[in-house]
């Protein structure tokens, strides 16, 4: 791969994009602008791989942010959606394989008893917070700095992910009666908990099990421990949201991995095997509160679309407990070559299976505060080395790496050897 990008065509579609679309791109990370250029657009993925419309190709790390865990274009994936969408591609009307899927889902993550679909991650985590509020009469929220759940506007106070590459705290737009009942301590913290839960009576306790929107960044030992009994020792309602982590981590994410069990599952990503989906679930009493069995309101016309429920179902098929033991491998195979890549250039590389992220940092990362210290320049300037070497990874400090089944030892070897020079350049 030459050191300069072949560009042509997507700089004059960017052109075009920012006269359409605000800042060119329909979601802000894919603009590239936390690491200095302007975005690739991509024309075609395979495998591991994707191929932007100038005909760069690259390894592909990003995998749509966490869905593609088969890689792009599985063919068993594309065989269900094909057949699926022969029938029809949406009725707003029950299906036998919404029933199938919900049933699979309820094998896999241990806390859920009954879930309802929904179309995003955000989505689902705002309902699942309706329906913490309404079960315990209370308003507030916990909610830990760097996480994101969704653009909700309550939960859009010291989010991470695409806020924290733009540095907003927060979003105009966001009234601060949204904000006023949430209440927000730093993740790994325990003395900070208590104070909170000191302070105030919470509806729920909202955490990524394993935060990856500032990068990921694990729970201390006994973290994920301790907001389990606080919750129910306050009469909170623990919630999980397991968008990026279930499925895709562990069989049954991170609930499975830990044996915490929280009383509110949040899911997406994977659930829609590479199409619009979301997911919340719990015991059946919880979830009997939602309409119409219940008096907590929430619809959605394309939930539980026949096209998202046929790629999930054939993505779940292909994960079985071999699929994540070579995720594992491939995981720890790419972490241990990038800190050796590293050489001198100060880094940590923080991992579990399916997840990385490369923080530019001399010290580990507990925290956002952490992550919000790192070397955000040096990882600008790594991503573009990388990039111009055919490597595509995260554009973002506060992203994670998503390693996919499609990834070969022969993918990560490329990888390491691209990422060794780039390390070289920035050093």
């Amino acid at each position: 791969m030459a050191a300069t990008l072949r560009d042509t065509r997507s700089a004059e579609l960017y052109e075009r994009a920012v006269k359409y679309l605000p800042g060119g791109v329909n979601s802000p990370v894919r603009a590239m602008r936390a690491i200095g250029r302007d975005p690739l657009f991509i024309e075609r993925g395979a495998g591991a791989e994707l191929t932007d419309i100038d005909g760069n190709t690259y390894i592909d790390y990003v995998c749509s942010w966490g869905p593609l865990i088969l890689g792009h274009a599985h063919p068993a994936v594309l065989e269900a959606i094909t057949q699926t969408a022969a029938l029809g591609t949406t009725f707003g009307a029950p299906t036998a394989r919404e029933v199938d899927l919900a049933e699979e889902l309820s094998r896999r993550m241990p806390a859920i008893e009954m879930l309802r679909m929904t179309s995003s991650g955000t989505e689902a985590a705002m309902s699942a917070i309706r329906l913490a509020r309404a079960v315990t009469g209370r308003e507030k929220l916990l909610k830990f700095a760097g996480a994101y759940h969704g653009h909700v506007d309550g939960l859009l106070a010291q989010a991470g992910s695409g806020l924290a590459t733009a540095g907003q705290p927060s979003s105009p737009g966001v009234p601060a009666t949204a904000t006023a009942a949430t209440v927000i301590v730093p993740w790994n913290d325990p003395a900070a908990v208590e104070r909170a839960l000191a302070e105030h009576e919470f509806a729920a306790i909202l955490a990524e099990p394993y935060p990856a929107n500032m990068g990921l960044v694990l729970p201390a030992t006994g973290f994920l421990e301790l907001l389990s009994a606080r919750a129910s020792e306050t009469g909170a309602l623990l919630i999980f949201d397991e968008v990026i982590t279930g499925l895709r981590i562990a069989r049954g994410g991170a609930q499975e991995l830990t044996g915490v069990l929280p009383d509110i599952t949040v899911m997406g990503k994977i659930v829609g095997g590479g199409l619009p989906a979301g997911a919340y679930g719990g015991s059946r009493d919880l979830m009997e509160r939602i309409a119409p069995a219940g008096d907590v309101y929430q619809a959605g016309t394309l939930s539980g679309n026949p096209l998202a429920v046929a790629a999930a179902l054939a993505t779940l098929a292909q994960l079985d407990e071999s699929a994540y033991l070579r995720l594992q491998a491939t995981t720890q195979q790419l972490a241990d070559g990038l800190r050796d890549a590293a050489g001198d250039v100060p880094v940590q590389v923080a991992h579990t299976t399916g997840l990385l992220t490369v923080f530019f940092s001399e010290e580990p990362v507990r925290d956002y505060a952490g992550a919000a210290a790192c070397d955000t320049g040096r990882y600008a300037a790594w991503c573009r080395a990388l990039l111009a070497r055919g490597v595509y990874p995260p554009p973002s400090q506060f992203e994670a790496w998503f390693p996919s089944l499609a990834h070969t030892a022969e993918h990560v070897e490329r990888t390491l050897e691209a990422a060794a020079a780039a390390f070289a350049e920035v050093a």
